[in-house]
């Protein structure tokens, strides 16, 4: 008879059965980068032409430069507002939303619970909605084409708040007793203890909240009213007319337009991880 497969070798089967796996999805998640880089170094005919190749033989390197000559849109302008807008919100998302999560998780009071729940609520009401309200707030406030109204009007996310109170719930209260022995109050306990060992996770947000920022689009399509107060995203839709589409154009302004978002999560990738895996403070 013949002797049953060994646990060290099932292991064995499905380690490579699993890598097998994960190779394949990794080069599927690749697919869509290597046409936008094959692309934004091509012609149009080599696009949209019927004879295929991996690869141009034509490789056009001014490409890399077209986006920021083009006189129609403010590409480089695009950028930079972004790159503001994104950090702002980023900033803002996480001071306003944290010090909320905090209070609900910390700070006793009555009411706290019907707030909490207030801020579920906010999460079952479609964007939609309060599209057109938070238009004319806005306008009636004269923040179109501003930072203002690109940034201050998306600063609170109930999801991130939610977030924020079930990771506080799960903070060591110990550390935080320590720093009341040492007269600290709920503020500069928060500054001094809970955030120094809580950056993974603060950066794990942070690394959300700016990829959401950098890609929003409706809003600030509606907000950014002039050429000059686009976002990139904005500025990329503006590429694609009735008349003409650009296609190396659009390719290249996109591939530029990923590259602070790679620079963003290869920079923060490790803390990104730690922050996901953890609920709290191993101790």
């Amino acid at each position: 008879m013949k002797r049953p497969l060994t646990r060290g070798g099932g292991t064995l089967l499905g380690s490579t059965g699993l890598y097998a796996a994960t190779g394949v999805a990794a080069l599927l998640f690749l697919v869509p980068f290597y046409l936008i880089v094959r692309n934004a170094l091509s012609r149009d005919s080599d696009i949209t032409g019927e004879n295929w190749k991996f690869f141009p033989t034509d490789i056009r390197w001014d490409n890399l430069t077209e986006p920021f000559h083009d006189t129609t849109v403010e590409f480089g302008r695009s950028l930079v507002n972004s790159a503001i807008v994104a950090v702002l919100i980023t900033a803002g998302t996480l001071l306003v939303c944290s010090l909320a999560g905090y209070g609900l998780a910390r700070i006793p009071y009555r009411h706290a619970d019907k707030v909490f729940y207030a801020v579920l609520v906010t999460l079952m009401v479609p964007p939609a909605v309060t599209f057109v309200p938070s238009f004319v707030l806005v306008s009636s406030l004269g923040w179109v084409d501003s930072y203002r109204g690109l940034v201050i009007p998306v600063l609170f996310s109930g999801f991130t708040c939610f977030l924020f109170r079930q990771y506080f719930l799960g903070f060591p209260r110990e550390l935080e007793e320590a720093a009341r022995v040492d007269g600290l109050g709920h503020w500069r306990a928060y500054w001094r203890v809970v955030v120094p060992n809580s950056l993974n996770f603060f950066a794990a947000i942070a690394t959300i909240t700016f990829i959401s920022g950098w890609n929003a689009f409706l809003w600030p399509l509606v907000i950014g009213q002039d050429p000059s107060a686009w976002t990139v995203q904005v500025a990329l839709s503006s590429y694609m007319t009735n008349q003409t589409v650009n296609y190396h154009l659009i390719f290249m302004a996109t591939a530029l337009s990923i590259l602070p978002l790679l620079l963003v999560f290869l920079f923060l990738q490790r803390w990104l991880v730690q922050g996901v895996a953890q609920t709290g403070i191993k101790g």
